[in-house]
């Protein structure tokens, strides 16, 4: 769960520990942008590049504002066959657009998966009892604008629960609460947890969703059960992610920024596909112009740095978080480590420093053997990478690029895994 200031917010358990890493607004020197826009391979990184690849970092200072279905991604199969792909230096994509509305969308396995998202109405005494009277024991996610607990209805479906704190019922914790039903009555899609309704009765506000029972992402990298995240699962999940915010961009009823994607926030079924979550700071874009001008909200590591000076946002900011998910994909740390040394501080900064000198592969989580077709992922993964963390929004893929490159790399490690596996 997340409060309003930002914190690690899931369906499933919040984040352990904490830390800087959970903080909202930042400084843009601690969540400076990672790295030059542009692609780059072999002998592309030189010592210049890699000056001004470092100058991204540099402090400013903020200013107020005046899937799984084939090797080759086809539109056709995810999205649309009309639709044409964005290039990579594209701008917003709020302009011209296609409603497509779940087009993941699972079977209709019970009652509260017919009908559009959120149309099944709760009563506070069903909630109470499905929740234990919210017991302690059934708690799982705790955060700074409430808490959410597991529970079971009369039909034996089951949810997650968030239930407002009672004492921060002011203006700005009211406009969370209704900006995140809207947001969420708008989408569906098999890599969005599903919003099933909310109650606000009796002193309570609650938002009811679906249960996601593996966990969240940063979990399952942090081990937390004991057992290591393969490669292969990291390159699926990332392109889960990539379909959900490309559907939020482009092709839900109305276009989405998240705001705030995080390993916390990506939840994992127990076939661990993956589903993206929490909708509290998600903004609904404006289709008649490039961009909105807001107040900053996000978490530490993952703020995209022109958003933080300009406080103009549009939906380049989701794909810079994406790229520091990327990066901790495949190094297994948290965006921002304090106890590291100052060089390995900023996680996406030594990674993609490391890449730009040709060492990519001494960032791989340690967890992990290394072989040729994880080095040659891990290579092409950081080129994604370094164009999605980019210091300007222009520089930066759609989303929906980024889908189609996580596909080609997919493509390409399982040509190197499968005849490897088929020899032993």
């Amino acid at each position: 769960m997340r409060s309003s200031s930002g914190g690690a917010s899931t369906w499933r358990r919040s984040d352990a520990g904490g830390g800087s890493g959970e903080l909202s607004r930042v400084s843009a020197a601690t969540t400076a942008s990672t790295a030059s826009a542009r692609s780059v391979s072999g002998g592309g990184r030189g010592a210049s590049f890699l000056d001004a690849f470092r100058s991204c970092f540099a402090p400013q200072e903020a200013r107020s504002p005046d899937n799984s279905m084939s090797d080759d991604f086809h539109p056709s199969h995810q999205l649309s066959q009309s639709m044409s792909s964005q290039g990579s230096n594209s701008g917003s994509t709020f302009g011209s657009r296609r409603s497509i509305k779940g087009m993941y969308s699972p079977m209709h396995r019970n009652s509260l998966e017919r009908g559009t998202p959120g149309s099944t109405k709760f009563s506070l005494p069903q909630i109470q009892k499905a929740t234990k009277n919210f017991s302690p024991n059934l708690k799982i996610g705790q955060g700074g604008s409430g808490t959410v607990y597991k529970g079971q209805l009369a039909d034996g479906t089951l949810v997650a629960v968030k239930r407002a704190k009672k004492n921060v019922y002011d203006k700005h914790m009211g406009r969370e609460f209704w900006n995140e039903i809207e947001t969420l009555q708008r989408i569906e899609h098999l890599n969005l947890v599903r919003f099933h309704g909310y109650l606000e009765f009796g002193g309570e506000q609650l938002i009811i969703v679906e249960y996601v029972p593996n966990g969240n992402l940063r979990e399952h990298l942090d081990c937390v059960n004991g057992k290591v995240l393969e490669f292969s699962v990291r390159l699926e999940i990332a392109i889960d992610v990539a379909h959900a915010i490309t559907y939020l961009h482009t092709y839900s009823d109305h276009p989405v920024i998240h705001r705030d994607i995080k390993s916390s926030n990506i939840l994992l079924m127990n076939n661990f596909r993956a589903k993206v979550a929490d909708f509290g700071f998600a903004k609904l874009a404006p289709t008649d112009s490039s961009h909105i001008s807001t107040q900053v909200k996000g978490t530490a590591g993952y703020l995209d740095p022109e958003y933080l000076r300009t406080y103009q946002l549009n939906e380049k900011s989701d794909v810079y978080s994406f790229g520091v998910l990327l990066v901790e994909l495949v190094t297994g740390r948290r965006p921002i480590e304090p106890k590291r040394s100052i060089i390995e501080r900023v996680t996406a900064k030594w990674s993609m420093e490391k890449f730009v000198e040709g060492n990519a592969i001494q960032t791989l989580d340690a967890n992990l053997e290394s072989n040729d077709a994880i080095n040659l992922a891990v290579e092409k993964i950081y080129e994604l990478a370094l164009q999605c963390l980019a210091p300007t929004k222009r520089n930066r893929p759609s989303m929906r690029r980024c889908a189609e490159i996580l596909w080609s790399i997919r493509k390409d490690y399982r040509e190197l895994v499968v005849p490897t596996s088929v020899m032993n």
